[in-house]
């Protein structure tokens, strides 16, 4: 019998990257910047079929997992300050069972000449291995975006 109860909690990833703050939020923003680093280790290069970065506006996306599952992310943006943070509600889905209904928050700091990015996730998770499998999902997708900003830099 599949675990029925929920389980609720938050975590929070920060990362530094040496790039500006508007470099970083835009990674966020911009459907083809965000594209290109978007993923992590069990999802390779997710297809965003939706990306509406507006207070109200909807970001979806999704890729098969490396086991053949399909990745579901549906997402609504609930509040935005340019170039600083925005707030969204949303729920990941694997393999057809909902992993997560959570509510996430990207800071974007000025850190010297870098930033300091904070994401903060707060959520309901449907059994309970979601919070690790969010967490860690979050903290490779970090991963992979260090490494798109890095190649940025290098290419310039």
């Amino acid at each position: 019998m599949a675990d029925s109860r929920l389980y609720f909690g938050s975590f929070t990833v920060e990362r530094r990257f040496d790039a500006r703050p508007e470099r970083v939020f835009a990674a966020f923003t911009d459907r083809e910047i965000k594209q290109r680093w978007m993923g992590c280790d069990e999802v390779a290069a997710p297809q965003i079929e939706q990306l509406d970065f507006v207070v109200g506006g909807r970001e979806v996306s999704r890729g098969g997992g490396g086991d053949g599952a399909e990745h579901l992310f549906e997402g609504t943006y609930l509040d935005i300050v340019e170039g600083r943070r925005f707030v969204f509600a949303f729920v990941m889905h694997v393999g057809g069972r909902k992993l997560s209904a959570s509510l996430g928050t990207v800071e974007v700091l000025p850190d010297g000449a870098g930033t300091r990015l904070i994401f903060t996730e707060q959520g309901v998770y449907f059994g309970e291995d979601g919070w690790a499998e969010r967490e860690e999902g979050t903290s490779q997708g970090l991963n992979q975006l260090a490494a798109w900003l890095a190649s940025q830099k290098e290419a310039a």
